[in-house]
């Protein structure tokens, strides 16, 4: 038997970060593009830059930098901001599939 949850962090403005965004700023940091990392995870670069757009306007910092073309090509950066959102993310979602583990096993459900 398992617990199922998802996990969100949200301001007045909106959702600042979720499982998608994590994912979606992780491959950005990999790739170094956002349009590839729209393409890794199978949605349209419109989405992609729809989901960081709102995620930059709901937080205080801004989660990424893009840098415009030219002869070595543009580029999108995660920000130090975004990265210790990330890392934030992880740390609190990793506790709260540990505490619902334990109340499963504590319950036995």
């Amino acid at each position: 038997m398992k617990i199922k949850s998802k996990i969100w962090i949200e301001t007045d403005e909106g959702i600042l970060i979720s499982e998608g965004r994590i994912q979606l700023l992780k491959l950005i940091e990999v790739t170094g593009s956002l349009n590839k990392a729209a393409k890794e995870m199978n949605i349209s670069y419109q989405k992609a830059w729809k989901l960081i757009d709102a995620s930059n306007k709901a937080s205080k910092e801004p989660l990424i930098e893009t840098h415009v073309g030219g002869n070595k090509g543009g580029g999108t950066i995660v920000t130090a901001y975004g990265k210790s959102l990330i890392d934030s993310f992880e740390k609190i979602n990793i506790a709260c599939w540990d505490f619902l583990d334990l109340e499963l096993k504590k319950h036995s459900l």
